[in-house]
C-alpha cells in the first residue's frame, strides 16, 4: 500500500539525516521525499511517500512521532489530499514530426514545453505520480534522454 506522510519538524541541521536514517534502520524504502521551510522559518515540512503494509506504515509513523525534533506526523489520505510532483523530461527528436507529436502529448497532459532544440525537447509536467508514469510510458518510444523529479508535495484538503 502507498502512503503519504506529512512531517512537521524543527528547522535544524541534521533533521533530514535523522529521518532518512530512521527509515534505513527499519529497512524501509523512501519512494519520494520533498522538504521545504514553512511559513514559520523555525519549522520545515517533509512529505515522504513510501510503500508498506498497514502495520509497517503505522510503525514508521509511531517512530517518527517519537523523534525529539518532530512536531507533528500525519498520514494523509490520498483521497482527501491534493498531491503533485514536478517532473522534467528531456526527449529525443529524431525528425520534425516528433516535435509536433510530443507537443500534442504535452498538451494532453497539461505540460509545458521548454528548450526545443534540433535533437531534443524538454517537457515540464506537474501531476500525480500515476499521471507522470503514464506520460513517461507514452514518451518512451521517442527516447527519453533524461528525467528529473522533485518528489511529492501534499496538503490535506480543508475539512478532511
Amino acid at each position: 500500500m502507498w502512503a503519504i506522510l506529512s512531517i512537521l519538524v524543527e528547522n535544524k541541521p541534521g533533521i533530514l539525516f535523522k529521518v532518512t536514517h530512521l527509515f534505513r534502520s527499519r529497512n524501509f524504502n523512501i519512494d519520494s521525499i520533498s522538504v521545504g521551510i514553512t511559513e514559520n522559518p523555525e519549522y520545515s515540512k517533509m512529505t515522504i511517500t513510501t510503500y508498506g503494509d498497514e502495520k509497517q506504515i503505522e510503525q514508521i509513523v509511531k517512530q517518527l512521532d517519537k523523534m525529539i525534533d518532530t512536531v507533528k506526523v500525519e498520514r494523509l489520505d490520498e483521497h482527501k489530499t491534493v498531491y503533485r510532483e514536478l517532473s522534467l523530461f528531456k526527449i529525443k527528436l529524431s525528425n520534425a514530426n516528433d516535435s509536433m507529436e510530443i507537443n500534442k502529448l504535452a498538451n494532453a497532459y497539461g505540460a509545458k514545453v521548454h528548450d526545443v532544440r534540433k535533437e531534443s525537447i524538454m517537457v515540464e509536467l506537474t501531476a500525480t505520480p500515476d499521471q507522470i508514469a503514464a506520460f513517461e510510458e507514452l514518451a518512451k518510444p521517442f527516447g527519453i534522454l533524461d528525467v528529473a523529479r522533485t518528489g511529492v508535495a501534499a496538503l490535506q484538503r480543508s475539512g478532511a
